[in-house]
């Protein structure tokens, strides 16, 4: 069972990264780069603040960043094939409980995982691109962990449960950090036009259904490839 949750976990989870890597790379790294240029273009400081009480930007001359070409395409491939393989783990872990009965069932697993770790925690704290105010870090952190975790409740008890009582509590459960609020910097600003931050959102949310439908769907398959060949076996 182990070695079937791992090599399941390994290849679809490389499959899907190297998928994600292609598309930042051709669309939203492009904008990226773009964002970067208007807050390079700033004066040099050590700090510069857009209005009293904000998230100042801070400017180290000696932090290493990848440069552009292959170090930032290696860097960004690297962090792709982590979290990918980490979350392939996860979908595997689950059909452990709840295998899927046919392939095409892992885009709903992957839809799952899309609302989950990406469309609920942008609904407060959407994608900002280099030279946006934001709230305290840590903050940010601990609402996207609670928002996540209330997400993945709320759709299992909608998703699993018979009682129409728990699907109410399920839907009252994702609703929850929602009504509380996403932590938000006291003046929003940013050095990016707002046509490229509408792009950019577009390009991330999109990029990233792509990803977890294609790890959804690669994880199904490779899953119930694995469980047949140790049937047959």
């Amino acid at each position: 069972m182990i070695k079937r949750i791992a090599q399941t976990a390994g290849f679809s989870g490389l499959l899907a990264a190297l998928l994600l890597t292609l598309m930042q790379s051709f669309w939203v790294s492009p904008l990226i780069l773009q964002a970067e240029t208007y807050e390079k273009s700033e004066p040099v400081a050590p700090v510069h603040e857009h209005a009293a009480g904000t998230a100042a930007h801070s400017h180290d001359a000696e932090a290493w960043e990848p440069e552009d070409g292959w170090q930032r395409v290696a860097s960004t491939t690297g962090g792709n094939l982590v979290v990918a393989v980490g979350f392939a783990l996860m979908l595997a872990g689950l059909y452990t409980l709840r295998a899927p009965t046919k392939t095409s069932q892992g885009l709903l697993w992957g839809l799952a995982g899309y609302a989950t770790f990406v469309l609920a925690p942008t609904l407060g704290l959407p994608p900002e691109l280099p030279g946006t105010a934001a709230a305290d870090l840590a903050s940010r952190q601990m609402w996207w962990i609670g928002t996540a975790a209330s997400t993945a409740v709320g759709l299992a008890l909608i998703a699993f449960s018979h009682n129409w009582l728990m699907k109410l509590l399920g839907v009252a459960i994702l609703a929850v950090p929602h009504v509380i609020g996403a932590p938000q910097p006291q003046v929003h600003s940013m050095l990016a036009p707002e046509a490229l931050e509408a792009q950019f959102k577009i390009a991330s949310q999109l990029t990233n259904v792509a990803f977890w439908l294609a790890l959804g769907l690669i994880s199904a398959w490779l899953f119930r490839r694995k469980s047949a060949g140790q049937y047959h076996a």
